[in-house]
């Protein structure tokens, strides 16, 4: 499809999956009237403009993950051919040659690896090159110690250090400004004589100038190299040097990875189509791994407190302050806020609410949102606590996890504490607590043959206000909640779906 069919056909989807070729632009983002969701079946994201999606709340996703057994094992494939010479071997046997003292190489084993980023794909290659004898040098300024002794791996606390003592040398980096030319002279002339450079990465963190006057001067015994600054790499001075093992970026090229990247770009597909949480989406802020481990049990819980909330507010929100109890306080927690946001704006906006765009309608209507943390709590390990004002008075809500199921809980509404399951249809009633109460509540409900699946009440005194929290299978009318309040002496009754 050409970008001009392409601008005149994605007004009538809500989703679109594309690999690297198709330019998703900003003037294709606004004919998209009905997007929702971009889905990368790959890594890089270069090709779409995130900044006009997530300005119009469109998710844009990739799927990460899908090629980094394939780049992992293609990075020690070019080592091993650069030790080798297996490329240069090849073409000479097929020339009919037979050069056998031409081509000797060198054993990897006992030799240093030095591997610059130990991200996902820099820590698989780690292994396997530990599994072929090799040690292992590593620097990443992002990785812990304890991270670094549990792999096996030495750390270094600069580049430098990796430079000095690394035989073999592959980084794992993204393209940023930073390490756009990270490796010129300087870098060259700390590496130990005949090293062996793998860049499967990112074309252009070598400056191409210093690779090669270092490679004809002999310091760079030999290169393997799948990605370049300009591809395809046409007049590249690399392409010439018989010492280079080049391949056209097949780091991701494997029947594995493609069905991989596939699968895992439908399933960020349907998850944005159906509002959930997109756990691939690169236009959310972003948390470390570890604290995303630990807040995703907690984002359902984070979206019901905000719909309940929502639910409960009368005459509009004005103010939102949420706090984070016990040991979640000590993580990022800024996605639950944005979940809890999800939840108090889902169903009352007329575009459907995300987490790229629940923040944005925030901001639009002059919401006041403000975080709080607290590092124990009295009653729960952890607690989500939603405080807010609407046009009538003050409204409160909170949350927690129980058991080793992380079952929800509500365990405090109107600053009753409680302890409710959250459910598709709920109830509150607000009254005096005196006797019989429960008992005109249940059978007005068990008249109009409304079942009550659970039911909690929560009180601060004897004789004082009380609020009772139903759990009910079917929908109560508003006739029902209006004998309720009539027949019991209710004050405050409220039925809503959740």
């Amino acid at each position: 499809m050409s970008a001009e069919e392409l601008l005149e056909e994605i007004g009538k989807y809500d989703a679109l999956i594309i690999r690297s070729a198709t330019k998703v632009t900003s003037e294709v983002i606004n004919r998209a009237e009905r997007l929702k969701v971009i889905g990368r079946a790959g890594i890089g994201v270069d090709n779409i403009d995130i900044e006009a999606a997530t300005k119009r709340g469109i998710i844009v996703a990739n799927a990460p993950q899908s090629n980094i057994v394939s780049a992992a094992e293609h990075t020690i494939a070019l080592m091993l051919a650069c030790a080798r010479n297996i490329a240069q071997a090849n073409a000479s046997v097929k020339a009919g040659k037979w050069e056998r003292s031409k081509f000797q190489g060198v054993e990897v084993y006992e030799k240093v690896l030095g591997i610059v980023g130990l991200g996902r794909i820099g820590t698989l290659v780690a292994q396997r090159a530990l599994g072929l004898g090799m040690k292992v040098v590593g620097y990443d300024p992002y990785v812990s110690k304890e991270r670094f002794a549990q792999l096996g791996i030495e750390r270094a606390t600069t580049v430098d250090e990796v430079l000095k003592v690394a035989d073999f040398l592959t980084v794992h980096l993204p393209k940023t400004k930073e390490t756009i030319g990270m490796f010129g002279d300087r870098e060259f002339a700390m590496m130990k004589d005949g090293v062996r450079l793998i860049n499967t990465a990112r074309g252009g963190i070598y400056q191409l100038e210093s690779l090669v006057n270092a490679i004809k001067s002999g310091k760079v015994a030999a290169v393997g190299i799948d990605v370049f600054d300009v591809e395809p790499p046409v007049g590249n001075p690399l392409l010439e040097l018989d010492c280079t093992v080049c391949t056209p970026h097949l780091g991701a090229s494997t029947v594995e990875a493609q069905d991989k990247a596939g699968i895992m770009i439908a399933e960020q597909v349907i998850a944005g189509l159906k509002g959930e949480f997109v756990t691939n989406a690169v236009n959310i802020p972003l948390v470390p791994v570890e604290a995303m481990e630990a807040v995703k049990p907690f984002l359902p819980l984070a979206e019901k407190i905000g719909k309940l909330f929502n639910k409960l507010a009368e005459e509009g929100i004005h103010s939102i302050d949420i706090e984070y109890v016990g040991p979640i306080s000590k993580i990022d927690t800024k996605l639950l806020t944005i979940a809890i946001l999800k939840g108090i704006f889902d169903g009352v906006v007329e575009e459907q609410v995300n987490y790229v765009n629940a923040p944005i309608f925030a901001e639009e209507r002059g919401i006041e949102v403000r975080e709080s943390k607290k590092p124990s709590s009295q009653d729960y390990i952890n607690v989500i606590r939603l405080k807010g004002r609407d046009g009538g008075g003050d409204i409160g809500v909170a949350g927690t996890l129980v058991g080793k199921k992380n079952q929800e809980r509500f365990v405090n509404i109107y600053e009753f504490d409680i302890d409710m399951v959250p459910s598709k249809y709920m109830a509150f009633f607000r009254y005096e607590d005196v006797p019989g109460m429960i008992g005109k509540v249940g059978t007005i409900l068990g008249n109009h043959g409304i079942n009550i699946a659970n039911m909690q009440v929560g009180r601060k005194k004897i004789g004082g206000e009380a609020l009772m929290g139903l759990n009910v299978d079917t929908p109560i009318p508003d006739e029902v909640i209006e004998e309720i309040k009539s027949s019991a002496g209710i004050s405050f009754a409220k039925f809503l779906v959740l």
